[in-house]
């Protein structure tokens, strides 16, 4: 599997002569679910989707930076995006989710992979991230944030602060709190990138056609 600048994994756009990869990836779902594992999820020159329930994330940061890559076709693509980070974060009911067209028009198919349920009644089956940054393009919430500080430069960022590698100015704006919890999560990445995911209860499903967390 290819390696990304941000370090771990990168999640490809597979198809049925990609199989191999396919396993790579399940491999490191079982390893999250078994205990803590730094991750990085992102897929060549593709957004996915993310959608949860609940998330309850501590030391808040977010700020603008660019997702810069190339497409499994080795084309570049460069898009502006807004990166949430969170020193600590619960998650409830998460899934993620991406569609890829198969070759020959042979149609779609979908990966989905969903983690941490019964949060309110059970904290230890929530998704635990640690150093969590989100690469977001697009996000649809509820949202409640505590000592939020608006307009900081972005060069000021601590806990967790400007993610190393990422591209940012650090003279340029942004924002930061000491907690946020945001609910009816609805968000399109370019990227995921944790030092510790833990994700109990994972399921990682295959779906022949289109199959995503939510719609639009």
């Amino acid at each position: 599997m290819e390696s990304v600048a941000r370090g771990g994994t990168r999640w490809k756009r597979f198809a049925l002569v990609m199989v191999p990869s396919v396993a790579a990836t399940a491999a490191i779902g079982i390893g999250m679910a078994q205990g803590a594992l730094a991750a990085s999820f992102s897929i060549s020159g593709q957004e996915f989707k993310v959608e949860a329930q609940k998330l309850e994330g501590t030391g808040f940061v977010q700020y603008g930076s660019v997702a810069s890559g190339k497409t499994l076709e080795g084309k570049s693509f460069t898009e502006p995006v807004a990166v949430s980070g969170f020193k600590e974060a619960y998650i409830t009911k998460m899934c993620q989710s991406v569609v890829t067209p198969l070759p020959f028009g042979m149609g779609n198919v979908s990966l989905e992979l969903t983690a941490g349920t019964d949060g309110d009644k059970d904290k230890n089956k929530r998704v635990y991230a640690k150093d969590l940054y989100l690469d977001v393009s697009q996000l649809d919430a509820d949202a409640t944030f505590e000592d939020i500080d608006i307009g900081v430069a972005a060069g000021s960022l601590k806990n967790p602060g400007i993610q190393p590698g990422t591209q940012a100015n650090p003279n340029g704006f942004s924002q930061r709190a000491r907690s946020a919890e945001l609910t009816d999560v609805k968000q399109k990445a370019w990227a995921t990138t944790a030092g510790t995911f833990k994700l109990p209860g994972l399921k990682l499903r295959l779906h022949k056609g289109t199959k995503e967390c939510f719609a639009g």
